[in-house]
């Protein structure tokens, strides 16, 4: 209780905007250090030592975060402040890392071409009885780096709203998106509400700086680019 309380005191002389949830909240995860990222997951530190300071001690005593990630429970454990019940969450957080690291294949899949697109999504998309509107995110070098199904039923314009898309891809930190859907009744032939929604998709945007680099039609056993038909 004591310890809890003293370090209660240590937080409240850190400036509010140098507490490591703050900053994570104001600036976004990528803006913390290695030390910062840690302290939120260690959340308190002991007597006379803040979490960010019971952080630091990690990281110099095993040298970097690749040092941490491989030290033992023994070895966690075996330092002021590190109780089981920290190691264990080490541990974890760790591991989850590891695992991001061996994503499934699709999403690593690089995307050139609409036939790229179709031959990723006509296995998941093209037996179904609803129509599902899906949309690829991409980095830089057009690897797909998340997926995302946005709706699901008879799509118009007024449904399928930009919001969704692009909030996706910006919490993705994506360069670009595809979108795509399939027609269950295997005539991938775009309707007008197809049209429209790839204007407005495409409209929204250019005013985020997020391209729709094409918006695909799965059908049975084909599929058609609006990018291709001259649509975008």
């Amino acid at each position: 209780m004591a310890t809890n309380t003293c370090n209660k005191m240590l937080m409240k002389n850190v400036p509010y905007y140098d507490r490591p949830r703050e900053r994570l909240l104001r600036e976004g995860a990528v803006h913390l250090s290695d030390a910062e990222l840690l302290a939120i997951l260690l959340r308190t530190g002991r007597e006379q030592e803040t979490a960010h300071q019971l952080a630091q001690r990690l990281l110099a005593r095993f040298g970097d975060l690749r040092g941490l990630a491989q030290a033992s429970h023994a070895e966690l454990t075996e330092l002021k402040g590190i109780g089981p019940v920290k190691a264990i969450e080490l541990h974890a957080a760790f591991e989850l890392g590891r695992r991001l690291m061996g994503v499934p294949r699709e999403y690593r899949a690089s995307i050139r071409l609409p036939r790229d697109v179709a031959d990723l999504m006509s296995p998941e998309l093209a037996h179904l009885t609803q129509e599902h509107f899906v949309c690829l995110f991409l980095n830089t070098k057009n690897h797909v780096i998340g997926k995302q199904t946005i709706f699901v039923g008879s799509l118009d314009a007024s449904i399928v709203h930009p919001r969704e898309v692009f909030k996706e891809a910006i919490r993705r930190s994506s360069a670009s998106v595809i979108c795509l859907h399939n027609h269950p009744s295997g005539d991938p032939t775009p309707s007008r509400e197809d049209i429209a929604i790839t204007h407005t998709l495409r409209d929204a945007g250019e005013l985020v700086g997020i391209s729709l680099l094409d918006h695909v039609i799965i059908g049975e056993g084909k599929y058609i680019s609006l990018k291709e038909q001259g649509y975008l």
